[in-house]
């Protein structure tokens, strides 16, 4: 591969995170960035393959697509794999894994599909009397994943191997830990960059503040040192990656703090260890501490929390008292502050935090759908702070692939209905229109059409006999 060669690439992400992947791509240097359903399209070299693998915050995996087809069937795509010159991805040496995802009538079974993409990619090797290339389904040279659309069938290498949220920060967890992408996404959305205190009343093992620490200092999620897929490839380019690894002109100082409490001593037990494996334990304190009992804290932050959705933790009955609770330090101990929480999508269990939210943005949390919530705690009563000229409404960014909302200025005038008038329903173009060629149904003085206005509801009118053909003068 060509240093300097362009290629199209993929970035996978969560469902609600796709503008601030398009975003961070965009900052690397990514060309023609286009969002999708959980996916972002660009095009770049091998150098910004290096980079989003290393920098981005909220990829799951980079994938390069290679090669692109339709298949009626199982049989004809294990032709066009088989047909494919497989020689430029792989050698018969190196081991080989298959990841499937597939959508449409049908392609229903995944794991069939991968069978006839490895017999395909076998026997291509094999058909000659050729060595054949081995499974491994842990760590293996090359990862192929398969994306299967309705009968369009795309294969592609993913160039980084294990799930990019799969840091190495990470040495202990809780029950439930919110995943490291998924935090991060949160945290960038709510447009926090470390300019003010941050606080996670709830942290458990501590995912949000080690990941808004390395936001806040500018630190990249790859810094820890683990293994990418294209560094097993043939064309990789070691001299590059090392000049990407130990470049650290975009870190900076942060001068705020990062605060971190919970009411479970073994999660406060975790998230110190696991902040402390990530180098960034000096810039938090963390405390065990319920949300409940805060009485005080930093002027002017913002709130970052995963509280426990009652799927996997706690009764419902507990939960709406600790949701009641959250409410309520919001309120009374946290004003001037932004609050950014993620619960699952219950308005029921939600309506108990009794605040209206300023902005809901859905996402996926594994496989649960939750949403991602903002609140606005400002100083005051609501008509002080409108009399300031302030709103509560979070001015969002414009992510890029979207379409920029028009300006306020430029929306066009709404129109009124011009109300009907007599002759306007007993004109000749009216009645052309309405009865669109079909004989009229004239009045008393058999000479004037009776126009009837269209009917709400399936039943024939007693007097409708009226208007048929055979009943028409």
């Amino acid at each position: 591969m060509d240093n300097n060669n362009k290629f199209e690439m993929v970035a996978k992400t969560f469902k609600g995170l796709e503008g601030v992947l398009a975003d961070e791509l965009a900052a690397l240097g990514a060309e023609g960035v286009k969002q999708g359903v959980r996916m972002v399209a660009f095009t770049g070299d091998k150098r910004l393959m290096y980079k989003a693998n290393f920098a981005c915050r909220t990829a799951l995996a980079i994938l390069k697509p290679f090669h692109t087809f339709n298949a009626a069937d199982t049989d004809a795509l294990y032709d066009a794999v088989r047909d494919y010159d497989w020689q430029q991805v792989m050698s018969a040496k190196q081991t080989f894994a298959i990841s499937v995802t597939a959508s449409g009538e049908v392609f229903r079974n995944s794991q069939f599909v991968t069978y006839r993409v490895k017999d395909g990619i076998v026997d291509h090797f094999t058909d000659d009397g050729g060595e054949r290339p081995q499974v491994r389904v842990t760590n293996p040279d090359v990862r192929i994943d398969v994306h299967i659309a309705g009968d369009t069938v795309t294969l592609s290498l993913n160039t980084s191997g294990e799930p990019l949220y799969r840091r190495g920060w990470r040495v202990a967890q809780t029950d439930a830990p919110i995943n490291e992408v998924l935090a991060a996404g949160i945290i960038l959305m709510s447009g926090w960059h470390g300019e003010r205190d941050f606080v996670d009343p709830m942290c458990g093992s501590g995912t949000f503040l080690v990941e808004a620490a390395l936001i806040a200092t500018g630190t990249a999620p790859g810094v820890f040192g683990r293994e990418y897929a294209f560094q097993r490839w043939t064309d990789y380019d070691a001299e590059m990656f090392n000049e990407i690894y130990n470049d650290d002109s975009g870190e900076r100082a942060f001068e705020h703090k990062i605060y971190g409490s919970d009411n479970n001593p073994k999660a406060v037990a975790i998230a110190r260890k696991n902040a402390k494996n990530s180098s960034m334990l000096r810039y938090m304190e963390i405390e065990l501490r319920g949300i409940e009992t805060i009485e005080q804290v930093p002027e002017g932050g913002i709130v970052v929390t995963n509280p426990p959705y009652g799927k996997r933790l706690g009764g419902e009955d507990d939960l709406q008292a600790l949701y009641r609770s959250i409410g309520e330090r919001l309120k009374h101990v946290f004003r001037g502050y932004t609050a950014w929480l993620i619960c699952r999508d219950d308005r029921a269990l939600v309506r108990h935090i009794g605040l209206k939210p300023s902005q809901r943005i859905e996402v996926l949390n594994g496989s649960l759908e939750c949403n991602v919530l903002e609140y606005v705690m400002f100083d005051g009563d609501y008509k002080q702070m409108r009399a300031r000229g302030e709103s509560i409404r979070h001015e969002r960014t414009h992510h890029a692939g979207e379409r920029a909302p028009r300006p306020t200025g430029e929306r066009p005038k709404e129109r009124k209905p011009r109300p009907r008038r007599h002759e306007d329903t007993h004109s000749e173009e009216y009645a052309h229109r309405v009865l669109r060629g079909r004989k009229p149904q004239l009045g008393e003085d058999k000479t004037v059409p009776v126009m009837r206005e269209r009917r709400h509801g399936w039943k024939r009118r007693p007097n409708d006999t009226e208007g048929t053909p055979e009943n028409n003068d």
